[in-house]
């Protein structure tokens, strides 16, 4: 029995739209004659969970870095496009396999996949605390309650939208795009007409262009966050949708969706870099209006934070740990509220950064290796059933080995207060890890394969 199809990781699917009940079915592959849906309905999924204060204080980060208006716009354009370059393409294989992005890796890392799966949990729970420390924030701020009830509060709705799964996520997105895109067109409205948008830069030489190139990697490392997580919220749709539409939808919902929030963050400056919750009702004029923004601010958390829940519980299905995933969607949940009271605790901005750009170092390497191993393992086949796919011991081996690799070669290149590597010192503080990662893991993995696939091809 291949150990994608355990009892554990099957169960009960949704039939169709609109089927609210319980998804118990884990990482199993989905039979191609269950899958429903269009790939129109990725463009919610992936534009509503962006819009929240994460990707707006993310924003604020350029300012604070001394980029400016202008700059900072610009660097945040380029990472999130090539980010969600990556998160598109990697979309589109949920389609043709009916499974999601972790368990789909084991195709290239075998029983390695415990590497990534564990580093794709931990970094779920990291991102329910990126996202869920603003919501928490904002509800104690409305409700007047301490920030640890409001917490509580944020993650319990959260927790119990993950413990349904698929279907009702997908319905949440839909609603929440509209009520979201609403509420922070209000908020941009009342930002420009009372604060000064456009301010120029406060460092230059060497220093800018450091903050540059750092600014491009912390938007890139928002974007590309989501590829670990890309095929679990198309595995349902039906193995002949189109390629380019997953793709397309995938991508303009991640690409305008973080284009407006940090844009908005952009304008914002300092005024909104520490007291988030506080910035943002001040901006709205305080009143029901201020309320109201407080309330949308909670959902929004909510909304990017069963992404993580869902993505989560795969993650610990993937790293073999029998549990439905209902359940090991609801341990993120609680593992995170940890988290986000240390977020909350002092010098959050840094905190912030730290988290932001850690939780996401190894992913550049990982889709490096699974890329390769995927294209040439497809080689025009339409579709590939994870669960009956072979793969080589040596394979194997060596994706793990190159992904410690790749790994190790970008932590020179590294910019937090965690791990300042000596080229980011060197070069004014220019991060260039996630690149540098991505690179080495395709020219040592590529090579492997090639040499190896040459080999082969001698001996036959």
């Amino acid at each position: 029995m291949s150990s994608l199809t355990q009892p554990t990781f099957t169960g009960h699917q949704p039939a169709g739209a609109g089927d609210l009940s319980v998804e118990t079915h884990g990482i199993a592959p989905i039979a191609e004659d269950q899958r429903y849906g269009s790939p129109g309905r990725l463009f919610t999924v992936w534009f509503a969970p962006q819009v929240n204060m994460t990707g707006v204080f993310t924003g604020t980060l350029a300012i604070v870095l001394g980029l400016g208006f202008w700059l900072g716009l610009l660097a945040m354009v380029i990472g999130t496009v090539l980010g969600s370059l990556v998160v598109g393409y990697l979309s589109t294989w949920g389609p043709r396999t009916g499974t999601g992005q972790l368990p789909n890796s084991r195709m290239a890392f075998g029983g390695g996949v415990v590497l990534p799966a564990a580093l794709q949990w931990l970094s779920s729970i990291a991102w329910d605390a990126l996202v869920g420390l603003f919501g928490g924030e904002a509800l104690a701020v409305l409700l007047g309650v301490p920030f640890w009830v409001a917490v509580l509060m944020v993650l319990g709705v959260q927790g119990a939208v993950g413990f349904f799964g698929y279907e009702l996520i997908h319905r949440l997105q839909a609603v929440l795009t509209v009520v979201l895109f609403t509420t922070f067109v209000v908020f941009a409205v009342k930002l420009v007409g009372g604060h000064e948008v456009v301010t120029p830069a406060s460092v230059s030489g060497a220093d800018l262009v450091g903050a540059f190139v750092l600014e491009v990697t912390i938007a890139f490392s928002l974007a590309v966050s989501w590829a670990s997580y890309a095929a679990d919220f198309s595995r349902y749709l039906p193995a002949d949708s189109s390629r380019a539409r997953v793709f397309g939808f995938t991508f303009t919902g991640i690409v305008l969706a973080y284009i407006f929030v940090q844009g908005i963050g952009i304008a914002s400056g300092t005024l909104l870099s520490e007291q988030t919750a506080e910035g943002v009702r001040s901006v709205m004029g305080g009143g029901l209006l201020g309320g109201l923004a407080l309330i949308v601010i909670a959902l929004a958390s909510i909304g990017s934070g069963v992404m993580n829940d869902y993505s989560g519980s795969l993650a610990l299905q993937t790293i073999g740990v029998r549990v439905r995933r209902p359940v090991s969607a609801v341990i993120v949940t609680v593992l995170a509220f940890a988290l986000i009271l240390w977020l909350h605790a002092a010098d959050t901005a840094t905190r912030f950064q730290d988290v932001l750009l850690l939780v996401s170092y190894w992913i550049p390497a990982f889709v490096a290796i699974v890329l390769i191993d995927w294209l040439l393992r497809i080689r025009g086949r339409a579709s590939i059933n994870p669960a009956e796919e072979p793969t080589d011991r040596r394979d194997a081996a060596s994706a793990v080995i190159v992904f410690v690799l790749a790994y190790a070669a970008a932590i020179p290149f590294m910019n937090t207060s965690l791990i300042e590597g000596p080229v980011a010192r060197a070069w004014h503080g220019a991060d260039i890890a996630y690149f540098v990662n991505l690179l080495v893991a395709a020219i040592l993995y590529g090579g492997y394969r090639l040499l190896r696939g040459r080999s082969t091809a001698s001996v036959g």
